[in-house]
């Protein structure tokens, strides 16, 4: 895909849960547009994997908080990297994902990683993916698109996908199982839970090709550098 002659500078906020397809949606849209991408779950995963690098309890909320806060991280050109340390597949496990859950839901750490991606996304030129980008991290976001799909083709992709498998989670019921664990807990957490912002643009990519979601996203961008001039 080609990058445009693109001269606006947007912030492009991408929300929706497990399997709906941000990652990818959302990286290729950022090529294309010439724009840095940002993977907001990234750095949540990247904080639980240093914690228990070091020993930290992700229950111990404190503790956990203080290794976010004290976190160098590097999000750049798919590596992920925390104090140094390429994690980048490390933190795609399903081991991972429960734990990123609870650092998740920790108050403390929100407040930090939040924090940070705002500074990350503050010049705009940015597609930024996540569960809480329109809602909470760039409310003002001038693209808000919210991926979903439906439960089984979430815990399809989800099995198909090797960095999120295992001997016990390649199978789909089992995905399915913990994808449904996943959306309660995000759903009902205190701070910062998934919901679909007032203003955002629903896609669901149920059975779409990826290109096709892309270029919808794409659309909308288009619309609104012409409305801005």
């Amino acid at each position: 895909m080609l990058h445009w002659p693109f001269v606006a500078r947007l912030v492009i906020a991408v929300d929706g849960p497990s399997g709906a397809g941000k990652g990818t949606v959302a990286r290729t849209a950022a090529r294309a547009l010439g724009y840095r991408h940002v993977d907001t779950g990234a750095m949540y995963r990247a904080v639980a994997w240093r914690a228990l690098d070091r020993g930290v309890a992700l229950d111990a909320l404190d503790a956990v908080a203080a290794v976010a806060a004290a976190a160098a991280f590097d999000l750049a050109d798919g590596v992920v990297r925390i104090d140094g340390h390429d994690v980048t597949h490390a933190i795609r496990t399903p081991e991972m994902d429960r734990a990123a859950t609870l650092v998740a839901r920790n108050p403390a750490v929100r407040d930090v990683l939040v924090a940070r991606q705002r500074t990350l996304g503050a010049g705009g030129g940015v597609v930024m993916e996540g569960r809480d980008i329109g809602t909470v991290v760039f409310p003002q976001a001038d693209v808000k698109i919210y991926l979903d799909a439906s439960p089984e083709e979430r815990a399809r992709r989800r099995a198909a996908d090797p960095a999120h498998t295992s001997s016990r989670t390649s199978d789909v019921a089992h995905v399915a199982e913990d994808l449904a664990a996943r959306d309660k807990s995000d759903s009902t957490r205190s701070v910062a839970p998934l919901i679909r912002a007032a203003d955002a643009i629903y896609i669901d990519t149920t059975g779409l090709p990826i290109a096709d979601v892309v270029e919808q996203v794409l659309e909308l961008v288009r619309d609104k550098a012409a409305a801005k001039g």
